[in-house]
């Protein structure tokens, strides 16, 4: 047919060979199923790596899908499905904590704010849809930096470009943020304590969909005096209502990790 391109049909289909169980493959195996010579299945499969597409383990071998190939599958969950999936689940939230809420999700290396709840009270507040949030200074952002796919590329432009300290408090070295990032992977949420804001804290955790890949976070956010307890961490009654709210919204986006 006019207008296909051998190559690239040849490419889908390593990539459907790979995608098809948890096997890695090799060049031999994958040049066999699709009956091609030994030389093209490399070529295709060294391009493939170079944008991220496969990758392949430690030992020089076998060969699997890459993460960069993953990420480019989650943009089909449009941010609008997201915030409409999560409506209920952040006012909610916003209830039980007594705080705003804000579902983010990543943009440009920052973070996208796709929905605002207004703390429900009667003070003067802004709606904060839109706006761009730094990723290091953030609840919202440490998740999003934690969980992600790209979260060790970003971390690198941070580096590159200097992340800029809001407060005394914002993790600006590489170092600093790196183990705050594995603590955070390792218990599930993220805070931040005037690290943007001298007088404010956050709490937040990651959103899943179907296929357990992270498309956003929830959280919270108010004054120290409320968010944190007498030594200055967050408090745990609103660590698990956050947290609760996080599991919600996932299992709405067909989540099945609880």
């Amino acid at each position: 047919m006019p207008g296909r391109i051998q190559s690239v049909e040849r490419a889908a289909a390593i990539l459907r060979l790979l995608a098809s169980g948890p096997r890695q493959l090799g060049v031999v195996e994958l040049a066999n199923a699709l009956r091609l010579p030994k030389g093209t299945v490399h070529g295709i499969l060294q391009t493939l790596q170079h944008v991220g597409f496969v990758e392949q383990d430690r030992s020089g071998g076998k060969y699997r899908l890459g993460a960069a190939l993953l990420h480019l599958g989650n943009s089909y969950l449009d941010v609008n499905e997201l915030r409409t999936r999560a409506l209920n689940w952040a006012d909610a939230l916003a209830s039980r904590a007594r705080e705003s809420v804000r579902i983010g999700s990543l943009h440009d290396g920052q973070v996208l704010v796709v929905h605002h709840v207004f703390r429900p009270d009667d003070s003067l507040q802004i709606l904060e849809v839109g706006a761009l949030l730094p990723v290091h200074a953030t609840a919202l952002g440490k998740v999003l930096l934690a969980f992600d796919l790209h979260g060790q590329g970003l971390l690198d432009e941070l580096d590159a470009s200097g992340p800029q300290s809001f407060t005394p408090r914002t993790l600006a070295g590489g170092r600093a943020l790196v183990e705050e990032l594995g603590e955070v992977r390792a218990r599930g949420w993220a805070a931040d304590v005037e690290e943007l804001i001298e007088g404010e804290a956050s709490i937040a955790a990651p959103i899943y969909d179907d296929r357990t890949v992270m498309v956003g976070a929830i959280g919270i956010s108010g004054a120290i005096e409320r968010v944190c307890d007498e030594d200055g961490r967050p408090r745990l009654d609103l660590v698990s209502a956050v947290r609760d709210a996080a599991r919600a919204v996932s299992r709405d986006l067909g989540a099945r990790r609880w």
